[in-house]
């Protein structure tokens, strides 16, 4: 088996591939399209010895917010084998070279949304996202007031709303930092219009992507920055209660929009999402947001990482005072406070917002009581979220 790039020749086979693989019935003109953005440099594919293609995924060099840092992150999407292909370990070795691939272009952190969380957690991936889903009939809606700005529609044009977007997606770990083309082929494609939130001073604040059909309002993307915004924005959405019967969206695990309602008894669920993955622990920690402290401070971490070598063994990790950090691998366990745990903990600790000392209790986390405490105090807490789907 060898596995490689594909050539730009070998785009209608790899859309060909996904067609098969995730049941999707393209019409000419989406294959034309798909051809067209066919991007070979990130595209890997597994082939046997006679040049066959068995399996292929995409790699995309993307950027996600972290505490209000941006860190290169390695997003991978596509992932498809032929049937007769499948239970041979094409994934598999498809998986390894891409961490490999990742590593080398300093992309410390990858992302992916599962088929199956237990086929990827084999491979040290975590669930790290969830995202909240509402279905809201109108007649909960309550009476909004208190704001003093107004809600205007406007064209669906990403510069008019990535100002807003960015200063949101930084209150999370997970959001994408995008381009304008992210914008426009993938947050902009969805049906629909697009309405801003400008405050007394004409400032905007926040912004709503949504369609309305078939007596539904489907809200595709909120971003609100302040109260006044959360009010402006919910008091436009009420506006449409001749039009629709119930709302539908999706919004960030931290919101309190039941708490607000004076009736709470909507349907609310929790759906797991997407799933992350440290590709390189030293590079990651040397890049997070960690919080400052009174003192410099240092443990000894024993990590577990089956499929990439060089997080596998046992390392110092050291904080300056202002947070700075660094990993360093050791050739023993050395003296003072010390934890043990795998590549999936450590994700789900820095990415997912699961406290040291709840990981430590399920038995995820092994150490010292001192050791679990340096964690505690210096690991930042992040509310997960992704607006996006690649």
């Amino acid at each position: 088996m060898r596995i490689r790039q594909l050539t730009k020749e070998e785009a209608a086979e790899r859309v060909a591939l996904s067609e098969f693989a995730f049941q999707l019935e393209l019409t000419e003109q989406q294959r034309e399209e798909r051809k067209t953005r066919f991007r070979p440099e990130e595209q890997w594919g597994a082939f046997d010895d006679e040049g066959k293609m068995l399996s292929a995924l995409h790699l995309a060099p993307l950027e996600i917010y972290i505490g209000q840092r941006s860190l290169k992150m390695g997003g991978v999407a596509g992932v498809a084998t032929w049937p007769e292909a499948r239970r041979h370990g094409c994934v598999a070795k498809l998986l390894a070279h891409a961490l490999e691939v990742m590593r080398g272009q300093g992309q410390t952190v990858s992302m992916l949304h599962p088929f199956s969380f237990p086929f990827y957690r084999k491979y040290g991936w975590e669930m790290t996202i969830e995202r909240k889903q509402y279905e809201i009939e109108s007649k909960q809606l309550p009476a909004i007031e208190g704001f003093a700005g107004q809600v205007v529609r406007i064209p669906k044009e990403a510069s008019a709303l990535n100002g807003v977007y960015e200063r949101f997606a930084r209150r999370y770990t997970g959001m994408l930092k995008r381009s304008e083309e992210w914008w426009e082929q993938r947050a902009l494609s969805k049906p629909g219009l697009a309405a801003l939130y400008r405050n007394g001073d004409g400032t905007p604040e926040g912004y709503i992507l949504y369609d309305v059909r078939n007596r539904l309002m489907t809200v595709h993307e909120w971003a609100a920055l302040t109260e006044e915004a959360r009010r402006g924005l919910w008091s436009f959405v009420a506006n449409h209660d001749s039009m629709a019967d119930k709302i539908a969206m999706t919004v960030p695990v931290d919101d309190a929009t039941s708490f607000w309602f004076a009736d709470p008894r909507f349907k609310q669920e929790i759906i797991p999402y997407f799933m992350s993955r440290i590709v390189d622990a030293a590079g990651f920690v040397a890049q997070y947001p960690f919080l400052p402290g009174s003192a410099d401070e240092a443990l000894t971490i024993t990590l577990i990482d089956r499929h990439a070598p060089w997080n596998n063994g046992t390392f110092r990790l050291e904080w300056d005072r202002d947070g700075t950090a660094r990993m360093q691998q050791t050739e023993r366990q050395s003296a003072g406070a010390g934890i043990a745990c795998d590549i999936q903990t450590l994700t789900a600790l820095l990415l997912g917002n699961r406290r040291p000392e709840q990981m430590a209790r399920w038995g995820r986390l092994q150490g010292d009581g001192e050791a679990v405490s340096v964690l505690e105090r210096r690991v930042p807490s992040l509310t997960p979220y992704l607006a996006d789907f690649f």
